[in-house]
């Protein structure tokens, strides 16, 4: 090799993959078939966390104030007792057992879903402490001690190249929320929300969800300015409430049979 040229050199090492390849039989690929090949993997997150906020503050004229917020695992084995089941595995305060698949199909559309790791539904928690409105005459705590814990079965984000539209799909089971509205010396205890066909008599963990369906969009509103447009599709639920106490005394308890929300419309600006 020290003495062989560096022209001939050169000419030898171009030649080698061609002749591998007339010998091997592979053949390079050109543009137009390399043109058909699609990628078929997206992409996959696996989720564990908690958040905690001291504080949000919205500020207009005056300020909206909410404190102590918190999202997270219920940190409970014991949802939905009236079924005898663990559904939620090992109790704990972040949010897990929950995976995200990412994937953008042939037409463009971008297609998120939100699944379980393990064949369970997704247990989360979300807390605050009091909800101020604070301005020149003063300030009001419009709301207070809200902590609500519920699972959520599934969860799917379309977003549609052909509509523009975003279109979020879950189903959710609240297994317990408290609130209280200090302006109003109202409480509520125990808020319960399942699907419509859930049966306290013979549970079944299927039927424990509520669906939603949201389409979010750009529309006119009545004055033909471009705004955020909110169409709930359906929501379909019982509702329980264990307990409404108005001036520190319970008056009783609540409940809805069958509730059902549709073509429902928002259009969302500013004035």
């Amino acid at each position: 090799m020290k003495g062989l040229k560096p022209t001939l050199l050169a000419l030898f090492v171009s030649g080698v993959p061609t002749l591998a390849f007339a010998d091997s039989g592979f053949q390079p690929l050109d543009e137009a078939f390399m043109g058909n090949i699609t990628g078929q993997a997206g992409v996959t997150i696996e989720l564990e966390t908690k958040l905690n906020i001291d504080r949000f503050i919205y500020t207009d004229e005056g300020s909206l104030e909410v404190n102590d917020i918190f999202v997270g695992g219920a940190n409970r084995t014991d949802m939905f007792s009236e079924m005898g089941l663990n559904m939620n595995g090992a109790a704990t305060d972040r949010l897990d057992n929950v995976r995200i698949n990412i994937d953008v199909a042939r037409d463009g559309d971008a297609i998120i879903n939100l699944l379980p790791l393990a064949f369970n539904a997704v247990d989360f928690s979300v807390s605050t402490g009091a909800w101020n409105l604070i301005g020149s005459g003063g300030s009001t705590t419009i709301l207070d001690n809200f902590k609500m814990d519920a699972l959520i079965g599934s969860g799917t984000i379309r977003i549609d190249t052909a509509t523009d539209k975003l279109n979020f799909k879950t189903d959710i089971a609240i297994d317990d929320m408290d609130f209280d509205v200090p302006f109003l010396a109202l409480g509520i205890r125990d808020l319960e929300v399942t699907g419509a066909d859930y049966d306290l008599q013979a549970p079944q963990p299927l039927r424990v969800f509520a669906p939603v369906e949201l389409d979010i969009y750009k529309a006119t509103n009545s004055q033909g300015v471009q705004s955020l447009a909110v169409d709930l599709q359906t929501f379909e639920a019982d509702v329980r409430i264990g307990g409404v106490i108005v001036g520190g005394t319970s008056i009783g308890s609540l409940a809805l049979d069958n509730l059902a929300i549709s073509n429902t419309s928002m259009r969302i600006y500013g004035h």
